[in-house]
């Protein structure tokens, strides 16, 4: 019973910012379990990067050049995947950015919707685009991508932007998990930590915001991609069916403290 609750076998998958990173682990992650999988990102390089790099293990995916600050892309995005796999099961929100630390008083209105265009209105449009063809169907699952910057303010780093943004995240995730669960789609979320990824990477090598992380990390180390891609895929399967409107933390204990 318990080895069904995690096959995937005959269900769609569609994630966003699946080039690299989380997004590319996650895709494994669900290919794995049996399912088919599109992966999408804005940069065509990075897309087919991550799609050789499946292709080179031995999986065949989808892949599709999206950016998700753009409404109506997304709407065409989740109309053709639906059309061409006979419905989305799954949707990983994943699409994000981070920006180097930028003082509140004088961060720009361009920084700022930078941000927030992509971390929580391209999370938004994703979820409303894919959710609405779920909810013909009578079922789904939705994971969205927050943060540990969604539950904590980060230091020493000034980032106002990608904080709000995620937290809003998570508030969206519960927002859609209550309206959404009488007509059979979850909707739940995870919060990372600093992981290794390309968008953090940056940072690890930096001897005024490394030193400062892992104090106040008590593993003491950053969560490797593949750690939160398997968090994302309980979430994603029948494992979790007991589940909405959850904010799972991944942080190696950061927000402990």
């Amino acid at each position: 019973m318990y080895r069904e609750k995690s096959d995937l076998s005959g269900r769609a998958a569609f994630i966003t910012g699946g080039g690299r990173g989380i997004g590319l682990c996650t895709a494994e992650a669900l290919l794995e379990h049996g399912a088919r999988v599109v992966i999408s990102d804005r940069d065509p390089a990075v897309l087919e990067a991550g799609r050789a790099e499946l292709a080179e293990k031995g999986w065949e995916i989808d892949a599709v050049t999206l950016d998700v600050t753009d409404s109506k892309a997304v709407a065409r995005a989740a109309a053709d995947a639906n059309e061409r796999h006979g419905g989305i099961d799954i949707l990983i929100a994943n699409a994000g950015i981070a920006w180097p630390d930028t003082p509140g008083e004088s961060m720009t209105d361009e920084v700022w919707h930078k941000v927030v265009d992509v971390d929580l209105n391209g999370c938004y449009w994703s979820c409303r685009e894919f959710g609405r063809a779920m909810l013909e169907r009578g079922r789904g699952s939705i994971v969205t991508v927050g943060s540990m910057s969604g539950l904590i303010s980060n230091k020493p780093q000034r980032q106002v932007h990608y904080n709000a943004a995620k937290a809003g995240v998570h508030h969206m995730t519960r927002s859609l998990a209550g309206e959404w669960a009488p007509r059979g789609v979850r909707v739940n979320s995870v919060a990372p930590t600093y992981v290794d990824t390309a968008m953090s990477r940056g940072g690890f090598t930096d001897d005024a915001l490394m030193p400062t992380w892992m104090a106040s990390t008590p593993m003491n180390r950053p969560a490797r991609a593949d750690e939160i891609a398997s968090a994302i895929l309980f979430l994603a399967t029948d494992a979790s069916s007991a589940m909405t409107g959850s904010i799972v933390t991944v942080d190696c204990g950061y927000t402990i403290w």
